[in-house]
Order: structure tokens, then sequence, then C-alpha cells
């Protein structure tokens, strides 16, 4: 089925449609948490499943070592693109969202490459995991060096600033306190949860779960990606405030960080579902974890700037185009 007629993104775009037209259709806060958290949890036992069917080889820890390997270089790549053409403390937080990860994005390619019959290791579930707060620490290092520097500047002769700094004796605990609140985040432990409980009940798992995490997950999903349709037309404003040099880079940056992927799983000899996945999480962006922890960490940054472009634009994008085009290129490439 074409990736844009199949009906999770369909009800996606209705969603989108909606909300433009200022429609009253809402889904209640507690429903699309709900909805959140059983797909997460339904897509950690279907990785867990797998994993128990295939255990743990050399071609499962090139993926996750790829995973680790852009986790770390997206946010820094972002963040030298952007710091002479945006403020230090935006560009920070903004390499900060495009060097993690969106779950949904994940979960839409995961399910769209099962429709093409061609399903990728249960393992990449881990890689999302594990993509997701390295960039966070890399944007709360650079962040506090950022601050140093300026309480140096407001200590020299004729500098009457006052800065307030994060860096220092009480910079490690900081970065302590946000690394736990992104590991223990509940949906990481409810993603971690599910792949174990797979890999420990295997085969009879799965006949047991099947109804719950795998018959109805297609809809399930359905339901949320109306939501999500819903919530990316309300931060349509916020991302069209954005300066055109920023908009440009929401649209271009997830297409090199896709590219970069390809090449690192072309290196790796990454199977082609595992490489277009690996694609399709470093060409995401956060819009849920990092916002929340950079409001904490990085209080300089402004929030419409990192939080509206990537999901009133690069979100969007990636549903409707990149995931398919990523499947097409790691499989011309790798297949």
């Amino acid at each position: 089925m074409p990736a844009l007629l199949d009906p999770a993104i369909l009800f996606f775009v209705f969603g989108v449609f909606a909300g433009l037209i200022r429609s009253d259709l809402e889904i209640p806060a507690p429903i699309a948490r709900f909805l959140s958290l059983y797909l997460l949890m339904a897509l950690g036992l279907k990785g867990g499943f797998a994993l128990a069917e295939s255990g743990l080889t050399v071609s499962v820890a090139a993926s996750l070592l790829g995973a680790v390997l852009m986790a770390l270089l997206a946010p820094i790549l972002g963040y030298f693109v952007l710091r002479h053409r945006v403020g230090r403390f935006d560009a920070a937080a903004i390499a900060a969202s495009y060097g993690s990860v969106s779950a949904v994005t994940f979960l839409t390619a995961a399910q769209y490459l099962e429709d093409l019959g061609t399903p990728a290791g249960g393992h990449m579930a881990v890689a999302l995991v594990l993509m997701e707060s390295p960039a966070i620490l890399v944007a709360v290092l650079i962040a506090n060096a950022l601050r140093t520097e300026q309480s140096a500047r407001s200590l020299l002769p004729g500098s009457n600033a006052a800065v307030v700094t994060l860096s220092g004796p009480g910079a490690g605990s900081q970065i302590g306190r946000i690394l736990h609140e992104s590991l223990t985040n509940g949906s990481h432990l409810l993603l971690i949860g599910g792949l174990m409980v797979g890999m420990l009940s295997g085969e009879s798992g799965r006949a047991v779960m099947q109804p719950f995490s795998i018959d109805l997950f297609k809809g399930m999903l359905a339901f949320f990606l109306l939501d999500m349709g819903l919530t990316v037309a309300r931060n349509l404003s916020d991302a069209r405030k954005a300066p055109p040099l920023l908009i440009a880079y929401a649209v271009l940056a997830p297409i090199v960080h896709a590219g970069i992927a390809l090449a690192l799983s072309a290196a790796l000899r990454l199977p082609t579902t595992d490489a277009a996945l690996l694609m399709v999480l470093s060409a995401s962006a956060s819009y849920i974890v990092v916002p929340a922890v950079m409001r904490q960490a990085i209080p300089e940054a402004n929030p419409a700037l990192y939080c509206g472009l990537s999901l009133g634009i690069t979100f969007p994008i990636n549903l409707l185009a990149g995931i398919p085009l990523y499947s097409w290129a790691a499989a011309v490439v790798l297949g």
C-alpha cells in the first residue's frame, strides 16, 4: 500500500486538516497519554519477542553501535552548523532536538516496514532508547561551557554584567540529574520493560499477548496519529515565525543526518531494514522529552524555535515523505 494511502497516515493528514480549519475535534489528554503508553509497551513487547527469537548477534551489536555514534554525531554537527547563525543557547537546544529521536516517527516507520513484509529486528527498539539521551548531554555540556565563558567575560575590567552559571561545582550534579530524568523517563522504562517481558516470555508470551499488542497495534497507531495531526496544526504558527534559515535547517538537516546514517550503515554492513530504521531515527527530532528537559536545563533558549521546528516542520515531512524515502534509499544502496 502506498505510504500516503496508509490509513494511519491518512488519519494524521485528517488531523492536520481538522486543526487548520479550527474544528473542535479533540482527543482528551488522558486518552492520548494512554495511546502513547500502549504503543510504547506494544513496541517493546514486539521487539522483545523478536530478540528472544534471534538473540544477540554481531549484526545486532553493529546496529546498536551505529545508533550510539549517530546520537553523538548529530547534535555536535547541528551545533557547529548553527552556532554562528543563531544565538548559541538556541543552537544548543535545536541541536539537542535534532540529535535526539521521535518515538512516534519510529513507531510509524516500524509499522511501514512491517506492512511491506520486511520487519526490522526487535533490537532497533533498544536503539531508540540509546539515541534519546546523548544529544541532551551534549547540549547541557555546551550550555555550561557557554555560561562559563560568559562568566569569565563578566569578570573582565569594565564589565559589570551579572551572569548566572550552572557550571562549576554544581555542574556535575546538574548533569547527573538531567541524565537520571532522561534515563528513568516513564516512557523509556515502559519500552525497556516491554522488551524485557517479551524476551523472557518468548514465543508463549507472543501467543498470549498477540490480540492486545499485535492485532490492535495498527488501529491504535492510527488513532494516535490523528491526535498528532491536531497537535502539528497547533504548532504550525510557531514554525512559520522561525527565521528562513532555521526553516531550511528543519527541512535539510534530517536529510543530511539520514545520509550520514546510510553511509554508516554501509560501513557497518547493517541489514537493510535496520539501516532504514537507523536513517529514520537519525532524521527524526524530539518534540516531547528534549523540550521538557531543555526548558529546565537551557532556559536561555527559545522553546518556540526548537519545539516549533521539530513538531511543525520536521515531524510531518518525515511522516509523509521521509519514511518511504529513507526505506527506498536503504534498499537501493544496501539491498
